[in-house]
Formats: C-alpha cells, sequence, structure tokens
C-alpha cells in the first residue's frame, strides 16, 4: 500500500541556516520520515499559510525539569515513567529529541542511572537519544554547582566511573571533562576511540591545554564561558578554541552557550554566535525548578544545598553561584535571534542542525529526506505553534496562548 503522505505547502522551510521559500515539505505518516517532494498531490495537504518549518529542536543538556532532576533514582520503572512525563511535556518548547544530562554524582549512582538512559522513542513524545555525562572529570576552580568531593582524576577508569555503559556509544553520548587534568589526553583518545563525544567545560584550562584535548579528540565546549576560565585579551583560555586558527586544530570545535539572560551577557552570547555561527549549539541547562513557582526548593544527590528560583534563574541559597537554566529552548532560541539580531533560521540551526552535526546523528535536527518527521512550526514571532513527532502532531499551541 502506498504511504499515507502529508505535503506541507506555502512554507518557509530552515535548511543550512537560510529560510527556503516555495517547497513543500512531504511526511510519510505511516513510516514516521521525511519523503522527497513531488507535484503529486495524492494524500493529505496541509496549508501553513506562509509559516516556517524548522526542524525539530535537541536539546543537548538538560538536567531535568518539573520537579524531576535526572539524578532522582529509586526504579527503573518509576525513573522511565518520569522520563516519559518529561518527554510528553518537551514539545511545547519544540524539542523533539533530548540527551539527559547527569551531573557528577558517585560512580554507584552514574551505574545505576545511565542503563536507564538508553536511547528510545516515546510515544506522544521527544525522543529520550541518550545520556551525557558533565563530569566527574572536572576542575575544582570551577566545580560551580558540582560536589567537587566526588571528582576523579582521569586515571580512573570510565568503566569504574559509568560501568559498562563507557564501552561503546549506544547509551553514553557525550562526556564534558577539563582538560587541564593530567591524563586528560588519554582519557580523551580512550572515550573518543568508544565513539563517545567529548566536550571540554568546568575548568580552568589555557587555550594550549584545550588546544592539546581537541588534538584528541575533543569537539565541544560545554556552556561556553560559564564555570570557564574568562576570555582575556592575552590569555584567552578555552572559549579562545571558538576561533582557533585552522592550522593548529583539526577543526575548530562546536560550543554551547546558554542565552536565558542570566548565564551570559546578550552582547556576550551575540558575540559567540557571530564567531562561528555553524558550531554554536544552543542549550538551556535546564533543572528540576523549569516549570515550578518561583521559591526555595531542596537540594539532591548532586546539590547539597538548599536552591533559590526567580524567574529562570537559579542559584544556591544565599549566594551567586548559578545552579541551572529554567528558560525553555524554543525561549533561549528567540533570546539569540531579539539579541544578535539574526534570522529565525540562524537561530533555529543552533538548536537543530548544528546538535545534529556534533553529535553525528543522521536520522534528525534536519528538514532532508530519509530523516524522521521531526518538525516544528514557528509563527513570524519564532514562537512554537505546533509540533510532530515521527510524522504526527503532538503539540499544538491553543488560542490565546
Amino acid at each position: 500500500m502506498p504511504d499515507h503522505t502529508i505535503s506541507f505547502t506555502n512554507a518557509r522551510l530552515c535548511r543550512n541556516g537560510k529560510l527556503v521559500d516555495g517547497e513543500q515539505l512531504v511526511v510519510s505518516a505511516d513510516t514516521g520520515d521525511i519523503l522527497l517532494a513531488s507535484n503529486e498531490t495524492d494524500g493529505e495537504t496541509v496549508d501553513v499559510k506562509s509559516s516556517t518549518i524548522a526542524p525539530g529542536f535537541l536539546e543537548l543538556q538538560t538536567n531535568g525539569m518539573r520537579g524531576f532532576h535526572f539524578t532522582h533514582f529509586e526504579d527503573e520503572a518509576s525513573y522511565g515513567k518520569k522520563i516519559d512525563d518529561i518527554a510528553r511535556y518537551l514539545p511545547q518548547t519544540g524539542v523533539t529529541g533530548l540527551y539527559a544530562t547527569i551531573p557528577t554524582v558517585h560512580s554507584d549512582v552514574f551505574k545505576k542511572i545511565l542503563p536507564s538512559l538508553r536511547p528510545r522513542s516515546i510515544e506522544g513524545g521527544a525522543s529520550l537519544l541518550g545520556a551525557h555525562a558533565e563530569g566527574p572529570y572536572l576542575h575544582p576552580s570551577k566545580k560551580g554547582a558540582h560536589n567537587a568531593s566526588l571528582f576523579h582524576q582521569p586515571s580512573t577508569s570510565p568503566t569504574d566511573v559509568y560501568g559498562d555503559v563507557a564501552k561503546s556509544d549506544e547509551t553514553l553520548k557525550l562526556v564534558t571533562l577539563a582538560p587541564e587534568l593530567e591524563g586528560t589526553e588519554a582519557l580523551v583518545s580512550e572515550l573518543t576511540a568508544n565513539g563517545v563525544k567529548v566536550s571540554l567545560g568546568h575548568s580552568s584550562a589555557s587555550y594550549d591545554q584545550g588546544l592539546a584535548a581537541v588534538k584528541a579528540g575533543a569537539t565541544c565546549l560545554t556552556h561556553t564561558l560559564n564555570a570557564m576560565a574568562p576570555l582575556h585579551h592575552r590569555d584567552p583560555g578555552l572559549a579562545g578554541l571558538v576561533t582557533a586558527a585552522p592550522s593548529n586544530v583539526p577543526d575548530r570545535p562546536y560550543f554551547s552557550i546558554i542565552p536565558d539572560g542570566n548565564h551570559l551577557h546578550p552582547s556576550v552570547a551575540t558575540m559567540l554566535f557571530r564567531s562561528n555561527p555553524s558550531k554554536c549549539i544552543v542549550i538551556t541547562d535546564s533543572i528540576e525548578l523549569a516549570g515550578l513557582p518561583d521559591g526555595t526548593y531542596p537540594g539532591h544527590s548532586q546539590i547539597p544545598h538548599n536552591q533559590s528560583k526567580a524567574g529562570s534563574r537559579v542559584t544556591i541559597e544565599k549566594t551567586e553561584t548559578l545552579i541551572g537554566g529554567c528558560a525553555g529552548l524554543s525561549e533561549c532560541v528567540k533570546n539569540l535571534t531579539d539579541w544578535s539580531g539574526c534570522t529565525v533560521a540562524e537561530a533555529v540551526r543552533c538548536a537543530t542542525e548544528n546538535v545534529a552535526d556534533f553529535m553525528g546523528d543522521k536520522d534528525r535536527g534536519k528538514l532532508e529526506a530519509g530523516r524522521r518527521a521531526d518538525f516544528v512550526i514557528l509563527d513570524d514571532q519564532g514562537d512554537v505553534l505546533q509540533t510532530w513527532i515521527g510524522g504526527r502532531k503532538v503539540w499544538e499551541r491553543r488560542a490565546g496562548e
């Protein structure tokens, strides 16, 4: 039987950071894939009335939301249900896929949690794409909200820290580490040999120390300039790698930023984005307080302190130490557009195509034939009107919202 196809017409498509007019997006509601556009009229047609269609947003760094932190593990069944609940909430923020971030916890906790983060599709929700381990190979000088007593040196085997998931990229997709630690280059080589991506962060490393890690296989910077040595005109630190000379590195690294208005000044976020738009990745670094009312909340296994939430800003109580974000990914993408003056398509690329390219995802992140029909429909202001996953509409903004 032929596919049940849906053709979206009168759309502007986000492709390669540009808006493309005059092309249809054709998807299969049966296979959930994007199809080659054709002139055939069979199947359903949806007129989006000059709205913008973008790939579904991919969240590279989220620690949790709506009262659930990804370190909160009781048993596999209840943990899986909480993941499902978050996955079904995320489409209203434009997210169709997430990498669950586990910050620094005891190795026993890593080993207990990580097997439950194996990639899977979730009915009516964003797909779980695997795990991002932020730690424990971090530097105490830039611990941020991490528990430095749980940090390890690179001499500790990834298997000893994460368990058997460290032997391949089937579940553990990304590790953030500090490159100034002794033995980092060997650790980077070991992780990348198993297909695990490596990003540099929570670090006071010099430019040269970061450069050595990039040459060893690291390909990203984690929340650039946050929990990182500042950019100095004679000592650029890790942030200087964003514009590293091609003669010094095999390829300039990707770099993530948190454009929520708290972690970076708008002008700094703009400077970073404009320095290399094709390598910029927008993240939220959201924590479990995202989606909850303002107030003071207890800590947990990662943060043994009370947490104070005011809008999208969350700090350790009675300090100015930022813990994470509470803004949604769609809000961060809009902020980048507003602050930098870039087009919607340019900002969208930082939460879609760039993430897919960095993580080597051949199934998502782009409006290309053969990829999953995960996409969002945006209005002229960049707000999410609809979210489609696997060729099916899973969320639509109600009138008046």
